[in-house]
């Protein structure tokens, strides 16, 4: 299925980048795959987010942790769980497991029971802009901790805590073009493990402009560019192994841009 976009808004804010090239997908784990006849559409490269290489605890709960969301990098190493994630070895361990996908709209009503290998053979494939979020099933945060406790006890969290929480992670697996809108809860860490996954992020006061069964690609193609300046969310594209902080209430919505694996841990 190909995914055309048709942009309503100035090249200067939005601009499309067309097709990820096979090459890419050597060191991608097997899910940065140019499908036959796709285009992917991305957003302009832009970050209103603060990427910390050498945040100290005491750096993260001053500044960040009650605050602002930040961008953390090269805290952990997580190359044997990024291993553990790709295709191949994912499909091997658990494709005949049963997994529960939710549906991408803010209240995520249905849910849908299926072998992991059928999610991944069959419906990971770039988003239809024009469909609504109760049309698209995505593999997130319903997950069956005996069965993955495999996978999950090789997973290294950050290193920083808040008082009064408790870890608890969820796993997930979203196509090209796919995202949840704008939703809120407890404070967390969401790390790419393979693609890329853009954040738009506002504080818990300021309540975006949405309709909860609408994907994020519509509200990025048809109510952004509306935006006044002071109206644009925080925003950046989160890479492969890094790992995005977002304190407790922030609304948020995700829209990844390509095939992408990640994990968060919400602290609750």
């Amino acid at each position: 299925m190909a995914l055309v976009v048709r942009p309503r808004v100035p090249l200067a804010l939005w601009m499309l980048v067309l097709v990820r090239s096979s090459l890419e997908a050597a060191d991608g784990g097997g899910w940065r795959q140019t499908w036959p006849g796709t285009d992917v559409a991305l957003v302009e490269e832009r970050c209103t987010v603060e990427r910390r290489s050498d945040l100290t605890y005491t750096e993260f709960i001053q500044h960040y942790a009650f605050l602002r969301p930040v961008i953390l990098q090269g805290l952990t190493d997580n190359s044997k769980f990024r291993s553990l994630c790709s295709r191949e070895s994912l499909l091997t361990t658990f494709g005949d497991n049963v997994v529960r996908l939710s549906t991408a709209n803010t209240y995520s009503y249905q849910k849908v029971d299926l072998p992991f290998q059928q999610y991944v053979e069959q419906l990971l494939y770039p988003q239809d802009p024009a469909s609504l979020g109760n049309d698209t099933l995505y593999f997130f945060g319903d997950n069956n901790f005996t069965e993955w406790a495999s996978l999950f006890r090789h997973y290294s969290p950050p290193p920083f805590h808040l008082l009064g929480t408790t870890a608890a992670y969820s796993f997930g697996i979203a196509g090209a073009g796919s995202g949840v809108p704008f939703h809120w809860h407890g404070p967390g860490f969401s790390e790419v493990i393979y693609g890329r996954k853009h954040w738009f992020l506002y504080p818990p006061e300021k309540i975006p402009k949405f309709h909860p069964n609408k994907t994020t690609l519509t509200w990025l193609r048809d109510t952004y560019p509306a935006l006044a300046p002071s109206e644009k969310p925080l925003e950046c594209t989160i890479e492969a192994g890094e790992v995005l902080y977002f304190p407790d209430r922030w609304w948020h919505a995700t829209l990844n841009l390509d095939t992408s694996v990640f994990i968060s841990t919400f602290l609750g």
